[in-house]
């Protein structure tokens, strides 16, 4: 069903695009199995040694079939309009002639497109500032800054090369912390072993922490989180740590990922990881995804950081991913008292590699008092 349903907007194509073209039979049909191959490169990846979360193919081939997907699935959604204008035409009585260049023009603008969506997902994200108000954040906190890395799904894709780039770029920000709220890799200990490598290059003068998102939990979840301390970013699973700055105190708190128990995990427990912490310190939380940011903000945090949604990829498919996910998708937002910021990714999930209007992101967190 998963694969049949990422095949709609190829049957579509097919359909509506390719059928209609004023070309030779044969030529359709071998244009139509190219678009519905397009449309598989999930099913494809089943196949090969790291399945269809990792797979362990040439990073080139995971670009192509990306744009090709891509390509498919923007003019689908040019096709449906170009389909709806025709209709209503009909309706008022204007019936209008759909000439060949509109359908070769439509093509064109969905290939650039999905090129220029594919470059926007694999780059090495350029930096967001975002300021942050705290209520009772002490003055000496005043212009704290944090670095949040999130979804980086090393993998193929996002490779030993991508990241030693990310990391240097991250690097010349001078933040105070930096905090990594999950998804970190796609892939076994053994084939990304090289690939994350380069992490050990983050630093920051109060340490570099990080929980898991739920793809940890696809890969030997206790094996990474070793591997990775063992790298410089420590775990904070149901716990704390605690930043001072003179008498001053601000409260670094992480959970693993919701999916964990589901997993035979340890599940996120937020009275545990507060569970003696400072009573008037203000609190950030690490959650990786969203959705529990509601309940998260009865517990008296102050800043719940998340990623997990990619910022909904493409500008519009944001209300697909708003229902999973509490409706918070991309962005700061105000939760009963408590700020939410979820973060568009500094990467994403090889499997869906394209954004458009919904930029990645090496986020630096200003922090300032509300006063």
């Amino acid at each position: 069903m998963f694969h049949l349903i990422f095949s709609i907007p190829s049957w579509y194509v097919i359909a509506r695009f390719v059928f209609p073209l004023a070309m030779p039979l044969v030529l359709k049909i071998i244009l139509s199995l190219v678009v519905l191959l397009a449309s598989q490169y999930l099913l494809i990846s089943r196949f090969t040694p790291g399945g269809i979360f990792s797979p362990e193919m040439p990073r080139v081939i995971t670009i192509l079939f990306n744009w090709a997907f891509g390509t498919v699935l923007l003019l689908a959604f040019t096709q449906l309009l170009i389909d709806v204008v025709a209709v209503f035409s009909l309706l008022i009585r204007l019936p209008l002639t759909i000439i060949p260049s509109v359908r070769y023009a439509a093509a064109l603008f969905a290939m650039v497109m999905a090129a220029v969506g594919v470059h926007q997902a694999i780059r090495v994200p350029p930096v967001k500032e975002v300021t942050i108000k705290i209520e009772n954040l002490p003055r000496e906190f005043e212009g704290y800054r944090l670095l949040q890395l999130t979804d980086l799904h090393i993998t193929k894709l996002f490779n030993a090369a991508w990241t030693a780039a990310m990391v240097k770029k991250a690097m010349t920000l001078d933040v105070d912390i930096i905090l990594v709220t999950g998804d970190v890799i796609d892939g076994t200990v053994e084939n990304r072993i090289n690939d994350v490598e380069p992490l050990k290059g983050l630093h920051a003068p109060d340490g570099v922490f990080a929980i898991t998102g739920n793809h940890e939990y696809f890969f030997e979840q206790q094996r990474w989180t070793e591997h990775l301390a063992t790298l410089g970013l420590q775990p904070l699973f149901n716990s704390h740590r605690i930043i001072k700055r003179g008498e001053a105190e601000l409260v670094i708190a992480g959970l693993p990922d919701t999916s964990a128990s589901r997993r035979e995990a340890t599940g996120p427990d937020l009275e545990k990881a507060l569970r003696g912490s400072p009573a008037n310190a203000p609190v950030v939380l690490l959650d990786h995804q969203p959705k529990n940011a509601r309940n998260n903000a009865m517990h008296n945090v102050d800043l719940q950081l998340s990623g997990h949604t990619h910022g909904g990829l493409i500008l519009g498919f944001d209300k697909l991913f708003a229902k999973p996910n509490a409706g918070f998708v991309s962005g700061l937002y105000e939760v009963d008292g408590m700020q939410l910021y979820v973060n568009n990714g500094t990467a994403l999930w090889s499997g869906m590699a394209i954004r458009l209007g919904r930029p990645s992101e090496l986020t630096r967190i200003t922090l300032q008092r509300k006063e």
